[in-house]
């Protein structure tokens, strides 16, 4: 009898543990839907500011180039639309499609009544339709934020709804538990196995989405070199970003930023600033300025008080050699010159906190010397008794590293990951670019 009340527990355990795996792995499946709205919905406000600022280029310069980006543009935020909108549709938000379709309206109207007049008309005054515009864009961001607090509602009740499950489940087999040792230790193992790779399945899925790095781009009389590491903790993505991106001819913007916190905020938060930080150097080239403008819309845009951006922003002339930068709270900027390493030092606080104004710095680089640029998982990396390596180890690093950038950039993060014993207590993004006198042999 005892053998057969055994079997039968046993029966009802592994039926159940069952069930319950394909209710949670359901509630996942949704929960991951909604994630990829809301890294699509970014990525639409993000075009919707390319699209401004194509037709801005266009109307100032009358470069084909810029009216091609904006056909571009448009393409791809009506394809999001479409991905969003599937999502929406999938989890039965009805009030969220309506949401989508207004901002759809919006963003259809304003390409009416503003963009097409000047493509058409690239020689128009853009002084009366700006304030137009303003309303435009106003009203296209609140839309945006109901979307974003309508997905983020919905995620955080998927997340409810999974830990419920996952209690229900302990609450109805405790008797059994209680009862049968043995099936107990099964069953708590067997669940302890089925949450690990859970969290393991969405922790990979958000790692795989964060995405939005950015490629290096060849610069004249320029080595271009980066990598990027993440942490070895399977808890949470990061916030580190960079980005290599050509103003014009001879102009090239360098950036680096590390945000505070980790998760989806953070993740997310790096595709906001890059694109926004490409935005604003394109209307303005001081550092500083750019840094301020930014941090204007920091404040008014990213609700979450806990979350600070430090970041290094240069504008590097590769004909002359001269690099304008400034820095919001990053101390992690580097010159590796013929007889030292040089660290470029902070003009400004982390943005995010306090409305200052940011001062800019001029250097200027000699043949053969690299800007080495890194978020704060290389000076505060650790070794294994826990000393930190600091500014002056960071500097021997990359003193002792190979000149040609690539090389520099992986032997810099190899070397952080041996001091720690193979292991990383934070991510790691690196950014170098040495420079050439135009017409040397080694200029590109």
């Amino acid at each position: 009898m005892w053998t057969a009340f055994l079997v039968i527990a046993v029966v009802i355990a592994v039926q159940g543990a069952f069930q319950t795996r394909a209710s949670i792995a359901a509630t996942f499946a949704a929960q991951s839907r909604i994630v990829r709205a809301q890294l699509a919905l970014e990525e639409m406000r993000r075009l919707q500011i390319d699209e401004e600022n194509a037709v801005r280029g266009f109307s100032l310069t009358h470069d084909p180039f810029y009216y091609t980006q904006y056909l571009g543009f448009v393409a791809r935020f009506d394809g999001k639309l479409v991905e969003v909108r599937r999502a929406l549709h999938a989890e039965g938000l009805v009030a969220g499609a309506g949401l989508l379709s207004d901002y759809a309206a919006l963003q259809g109207s304003w390409r009416g009544k503003i963009a097409e007049p000047l493509l058409a008309h690239p020689g128009r005054d853009v002084t009366s339709i700006d304030k137009e515009n303003k309303v435009f864009t106003d009203v296209e961001d609140r839309a945006v934020q109901s979307l974003r607090d309508m997905l983020a509602a919905r995620s955080a009740s998927l997340t409810r709804s999974t830990q419920e499950q996952v209690n229900r489940t302990a609450y109805a087999r405790a008797f059994f538990v209680l009862l049968f040792g043995l099936l107990a230790i099964l069953f708590n193992g067997f669940r302890g196995r089925l949450n690990r790779e859970l969290e393991e399945e969405r922790t990979t899925t958000e790692i795989l989405q964060r995405a939005f790095r950015s490629e290096t781009v060849p610069l004249p009389n320029c080595e271009v070199g980066s990598a990027y590491l993440a942490a070895s903790s399977h808890l949470a993505v990061g916030g580190d970003v960079f980005d290599l991106y050509r103003l014009s001819d001879t102009l090239a913007l360098l950036l680096i930023a590390d945000v505070s916190g980790k998760g989806i905020d953070a993740a997310v938060l790096t595709a906001f600033i890059k694109f926004t930080i490409r935005g604003i150097a394109l209307r303005r080239r001081d550092p500083g300025a750019i840094l301020q403008e930014f941090n204007t819309a920091f404040s008014q845009t990213v609700e979450n008080p806990y979350l600070f951006v430090s970041m290094f922003v240069g504008v590097l002339d590769t004909e002359t050699l001269q690099l304008r930068y400034a820095s919001a709270g990053h101390d992690s900027a580097f010159i590796r010159r013929s007889t030292n390493v040089q660290q470029l030092m902070v003009t400004g606080p982390v943005l995010g906190v306090m409305e200052e104004p940011f001062g800019s710095k001029v250097v200027f680089l000699e043949d053969g010397e690299t800007v080495v640029l890194a978020t704060d998982g290389l000076t505060e990396a650790r070794n294994r008794q826990g000393r930190l390596l600091g500014e002056e180890g960071a500097k021997a690093l990359i003193a002792a590293s190979s000149a040609q950038p690539q090389l520099l950039a992986d032997e810099l993060l190899a070397q952080v990951r041996a001091l720690g014993g193979n292991e990383m207590r934070d991510d790691l993004a690196v950014l170098a670019v040495r420079v050439h006198e135009a017409g040397s042999s080694d200029a590109s």
